[in-house]
């Protein structure tokens, strides 16, 4: 077993970046990689490492070490794998995003099974992405997250929505879609709307589009409502409108 390590074995390390003459910048996007197999973690090393706006500040290889990683290397995003032997991501992932101010989870795996995906967004994940995905949509996808953007791979969005609405629910009251309706109905109209096209997986841009407002403003609705809904990010949104039955 790996153990909690820097990117490259040891401790990370990592002092902030400084422009011309001391000046500040931008800070990279610290991710942590947390995945039991060790050529998954070079791998990912290698596509994120040699980027300028984000850098790979440790690695871990089982669920049971992410509570260490995270207090020694402070990342913004953690990349988690679902299947490891001791403690698995979800399990991790949901102790993780209970505690206070905690990094986002982009959880990258090879299996992509309904229940996995829901449980993962529901426990607060940002995104969901299968280990074959392109290099190129990997980096994408952190650095959407790392913004508060949603990211969902279009195969696990398409299973997620249809085991969502699929038909066939028990007879009798639904608690999960009561609770949702409930919760929805205390928005505003506008409020309502910019729900619902979480809902859809619209971006901010599109949404700034389809309701003829600023990406500013929408940012602002989408903030207003994870504080009003008491939720962590967009797709738990998406999720409740789901749950809802208005999309």
């Amino acid at each position: 077993m790996a153990g909690v390590t820097g990117p490259s074995g040891g401790p990370s390390g990592v002092a902030g970046p400084s422009g011309p003459a001391g000046e500040p910048v931008a800070s990279p996007v610290r991710v942590l990689i947390v995945d039991d197999d060790a050529l998954v973690r070079a791998g990912l090393s290698m596509i994120l490492g040699g980027l300028p706006d984000l850098t790979v500040v440790g690695e871990a290889a089982d669920g049971a070490e992410v509570p260490t990683a995270v207090d020694a290397y402070a990342p913004d995003v953690v990349l988690m794998d679902i299947r490891m032997p001791r403690v698995d991501g979800l399990t991790a992932t949901e102790a993780l995003r209970a505690q206070p101010h905690p990094p986002e989870v982009l959880v990258l795996t090879t299996f992509d099974a309904d229940e996995q995906v829901l449980r993962a967004l529901r426990a607060g994940a940002a995104g969901f992405l299968l280990k074959d995905t392109p290099p190129a949509e990997i980096v994408h996808a952190v650095r959407r997250v790392a913004a508060g953007e949603a990211t969902l791979s279009p195969s696990v969005t398409r299973k997620l929505i249809a085991h969502v609405t699929a038909p066939g629910t028990p007879a009798g009251p639904d608690p999960r879609r009561e609770r949702a309706s409930r919760l929805l109905s205390g928005l505003s109209e506008r409020e309502r709307q910019v729900a619902v096209a979480l809902g859809r997986g619209r971006t901010n841009a599109e949404i700034a589009g389809e309701l003829f407002m600023s990406v500013a403003t929408v940012k602002a609705y989408v903030s207003r409502l994870l504080t009003r809904l008491d939720l962590n990010n967009r797709v738990q949104v998406a999720l409740l409108v789901h749950d809802a039955g208005l999309v």
